[in-house]
């Protein structure tokens, strides 16, 4: 039974640690980015290159 207990100290303690660390992250600023992905989509189709679009009509033969 002491070795439950002495899981449950462990992950909370480690559960502590990653969301001290989380938090840190978030203040830092490393998660700001809120103009890329907006920009990211409006210019997509641009990359690719766009092949002309030529029509051919064929005539139908009776």
């Amino acid at each position: 039974m002491s070795v439950i207990y002495l899981l449950i100290c462990i992950s909370i303690v480690l559960a502590v640690t990653f969301l001290y660390i989380f938090i840190r992250a978030v203040k830092s600023g490393q998660f700001d980015d809120d103009y890329t992905p907006s920009v990211r989509m409006l210019f997509e189709d641009e990359l690719k290159k766009s092949e002309p679009k030529i029509k051919i009509e064929t005539e139908k033969q009776d």
